[in-house]
C-alpha cells in the first residue's frame, strides 16, 4: 500500500527513481511522483495513473537533473487520485519535499492549525501536513526540526524528506510503517520495501520507531526522538534481484505459482534433520505445553485462510484448542488470551497493520507470540517473540500464492513438532507426515506439468463469462474452498463465494440455477460420499460442477460435468496442492478477461493501515 524510493550518489537520480517506483508497482497505487533538488531547487514531477504516464511525463526521470531525490507511488486513503494529492509534496516555501505511507491521524487539528497561520494546502491529503509541519518547525537544524515533528504527529508514517537546505542529504523518520535504508557503494536509498533497491545494494539498516535517518552517498547517521545519535547494525537479504523479476513469465503471478517447488523446499528442508523438526531455535518444553490450553492463529485475507488450514492440522494431531481469528477482529474484541495462549501471527509482508496490532495486544496480556513471516526483519517479526520465516522469496503479485502455501508448510512443521513433544501422535503417524512435506515440493512440482497446467487453462477459459462462481468442500477442503474463492475474486472480479459443502441445504442451494459453476473439492478420502450426496444436489438444480479430486476420489466424474486431480499425496497435506490447482484456475480465468493480474484494483499487496 504505497510505495517510497529515495537515492543519493553520484548518479543522476530521476532515472534510478523511476526504476525504483516500478519494482513497486505491485504495492498497490494510483498515482505516482518524484522530486529531485539540483542547484538548490527542488523540481516535481506528478502523475495521476499508471507509472508508465510518470515515466512517458518525465522522459525516463531525464527532464530532472540532480543526484539526491524521493519517490512515490500512491494509494488514495485522503482525497481522490489528482496531480495535487499524488506526493511528493512541496512546503509552501518550496525548501522541503516529502513522500509519506500511512495515516496522519491529527491532521485535521493540524491542518486546521497550519492554515490558521498563513499556510496554504494545494490538496487534500493527511499527507501534505507534513512538509508544511516541517517547514514551520524548521530551525536551521533538520534534525532537532524533525525531532519536533515526530513529536507532533499522530498516527503511523514512514517518510522520506528532501531539502534544498541540504541538498546533499536524503532524511527519513518513522513509526509503524515499514521503511528500509539501503547501504551502496558511494552511494545510499530509502525504501519501503527491498524489491525497490534490490537492483544496488543487498545491504540494508532498518529504520525503528521514531528514529531519524541522515543519509549522505557515503555515511548514514541514525538518531533517536530525544537526538542521541544510535548505532544500527546492517543486515544482507538474500533474495536475488531475478526473484523480483518476471524472468519470461507473463505474469509475476504466473511466476510465483511456479516458484512454489522451490519456495516450499526452502522453507521444509533446511528445518528437517531425519526424523527431527528444528524451528530456527523455537523449541516447546513439556511443562510449557502441559500448561497450553490454547492457540490462537491471528491473520488477514490469505493468512487467515492458512491460518484455517492449520487449525485443523494442529487440532488433529495436537488435541489442543485452536481459535482462527481475523487480525482485525481481534484487536476490538477485548481477547481473552494470557500466559496458556500460544498466539500465532501470520504475515507474508511482516508489516500487516492488524495483525501488527494484534500481536501487541496478545504480548500485553502474556500470551506467548509465534510469527510467521516471509520478510526478514519486518515489524511482525521483530515484535514477536519467535519468528519461523517461510523464505519464500519475494511476493511481487497483489493475489499471494507462493506466500499462502509456505504459509500452510510452516503451520505444518510447528504442529508436527508440538504433536510429537505432547506424545499425541503416533511416531509411525509422524514420520508418514514428516515423508509428506519433504516430499510435497517435488508433488507440486509434478502437477506444474505442462499437461496438467494446460487441462486447468482450458476449463478455465471455457468458464470465464460466468457472474457467479461458488466453491464447495469439507474439512480442509472447505478451507481450501475459502482461499480459491478469494483468488478468483480478487484478481477476476468474478463474484465467488466457498461454503462449507453441508451448509448448502442451509439456505445456499437457493442461490444454484441453471449452468451456475461450482467447484466442488472432493480431496478427502473418509468424505467422499457426503460430497457425493452434496455434487448431486447442484446438479439436480441446473448447476455446472467442477470437481477437484485426489485421484483416489477421481470416481467423482460420474456426477460431475468436468474433473481437476491433484497427485495422490496425505489427505492431510492435500490442501497445498488444491491450493495450486485453484490458483492457476483464477489466473487463467482473468488472463481470459484481459484483467490487471498482478495489480488487480483497489487493492494493494502490503496493507499498512487499518
Amino acid at each position: 500500500m504505497c510505495g517510497i524510493i529515495g537515492y543519493i550518489g553520484s548518479r543522476q537520480a530521476g532515472p534510478i527513481l523511476l526504476e525504483g517506483l516500478k519494482k513497486l508497482e505491485y504495492r498497490g497505487y494510483d498515482s505516482s511522483g518524484i522530486a529531485v533538488i539540483d542547484d538548490g531547487v527542488i523540481s516535481v514531477i506528478k502523475s495521476v495513473g499508471m507509472i508508465k504516464a510518470l515515466d512517458e511525463k518525465s522522459k525516463g526521470g531525464s527532464v530532472v537533473s540532480g543526484t539526491v531525490g524521493i519517490g512515490h507511488t500512491r494509494w488514495a486513503t485522503h482525497g481522490a487520485p489528482s496531480d495535487e494529492n499524488s506526493h511528493p509534496h512541496l512546503s509552501s516555501d518550496k525548501r522541503f519535499a516529502i513522500v509519506h505511507n500511512g495515516i496522519i491521524e491529527n491532521f485535521e487539528s493540524l491542518r486546521t492549525e497550519l492554515k490558521s497561520l498563513g499556510y496554504k494546502f494545494t490538496g487534500e491529503t493527511d499527507s501534505e501536513v507534513i512538509a508544511k509541519l516541517i517547514q514551520h518547525h524548521y530551525c536551521g537544524d533538520i534534525i532537532s526540526t524533525l525531532r519536533t515533528v515526530i513529536t507532533r504527529l499522530e498516527g503511523s508514517y514512514a517518510v522520506g524528506i528532501i531539502s534544498a537546505d541540504k541538498p546533499d542529504a536524503l532524511y527519513a523518520i518513522r513509526k509503524d510503517n515499514p521503511l528500509v535504508v539501503g547501504l551502496g557503494d558511494g552511494e545510499n536509498f530509502i525504501a519501503s520495501d527491498y524489491t525497490a533497491a534490490l537492483e544496488h545494494t543487498k545491504n540494508f539498516v532498518l529504520l525503528g520507531d521514531k528514529e531519524i535517518a541522515e543519509i549522505t552517498a557515503t555515511e548514514t547517521k541514525f538518531y533517536d526522538v530525544d537526538g542521541k545519535q544510535i548505532k544500527k547494525k546492517p543486515y544482507t537479504v538474500e533474495w536475488n534481484i531475478e526473484e523480483a523479476q518476471k524472468g519470461g513469465y507473463a505474469h509475476f503471478m504466473l511466476k510465483e505459482i511456479f516458484e512454489q517447488p522451490r519456495a516450499l523446499t526452502r522453507t521444509v528442508r533446511p528445518r528437517i534433520a531425519g526424523d527431527e523438526i528444528k524451528l530456527d531455535g523455537i523449541e516447546f518444553d513439556g511443562d510449557y505445553l502441559s500448561s497450553l490450553e490454547r492457540i490462537d492463529i491471528i491473520g488477514c485475507g490469505s493468512a487467515y485462510h492458512a491460518g484455517i488450514v492449520g487449525k485443523s492440522f494442529i487440532e488433529k494431531h495436537c488435541r489442543i484448542p485452536v481459535n482462527n481469528i481475523l487480525a482485525s477482529e481481534y484487536i476490538y474484541s477485548d481477547p481473552i488470551t494470557g500466559p496458556k495462549t500460544l498466539t500465532v501471527i501470520i504475515s507474508q509482508s511482516g508489516e500487516t497493520a492488524d495483525t501488527l496490532s494484534a500481536l501487541k495486544i496478545a504480548a500485553s496480556r502474556g500470551s506467548r507470540t509465534l510469527a510467521v513471516v516471509n520478510v526478514v526483519q519486518s515489524a511482525i517479526a521483530r515484535a514477536a517473540d519467535d519468528v519461523l520465516y517461510t523464505h519464500a522469496g519475494p511476493e511481487i503479485a497483489v493475489a499471494t500464492t507462493k506466500g499462502y502455501t509456505t504459509q500452510i508448510a510452516a503451520l505444518y512443521l510447528i504442529g508436527l513438532k508440538i504433536a510429537l513433544k505432547k506424545g499425541s501422535i503416533t511416531v509411525k503417524r509422524y514420520k508418514e507426515l514428516l515423508s509428506g512435506l519433504v516430499t510435497l515440493p517435488q508433488t507440486v512440482e509434478d502437477m506444474l506439468s505442462e499437461a496438467e497446467v494446460k487441462k486447468v487453462r482450458k476449463y478455465a477459459e471455457k468458464f470465464h463469462n460466468q457472474k457467479c462462481v461458488f466453491f464447495i468442500g469439507r474439512g480442509t477442503d472447505y478451507a481450501a474452498s475459502l482461499e480459491g474463492a478469494l483468488k478468483l475474486k480478487e484478481i477476476s472480479y468474478i463474484h465467488a463465494e466457498a461454503y462449507a459443502a453441508g451448509e448448502l441445504k442451509h439456505g445456499t442451494i437457493s442461490l444454484i440455477e441453471d449452468h451456475t459453476l461450482t467447484l466442488a473439492l472432493v480431496t478427502q478420502e473418509k468424505l467422499y460420499h457426503k460430497m457425493e450426496s452434496n455434487i448431486k444436489a447442484v446438479k439436480s438444480r441446473g448447476g455446472t460442477v467442477i470437481a477437484l479430486a485426489s485421484r483416489a476420489n477421481s470416481k467423482i466424474k460420474s456426477c460431475t460435468d468436468m474433473l481437476l486431480t491433484i497427485p495422490d499425496c496425505d489427505d492431510d497435506i492435500s490442501p497445498v496442492l488444491t491450493a495450486v490447482q485453484l490458483q492457476l484456475f483464477a489466473y487463467y480465468i482473468a488472463l481470459k478477461r484481459g484483467c490487471e493480474i498482478d495489480t488487480p484494483r483497489n487493492l494493494a499487496k502490503s496493507v499498512t493501515v487499518e
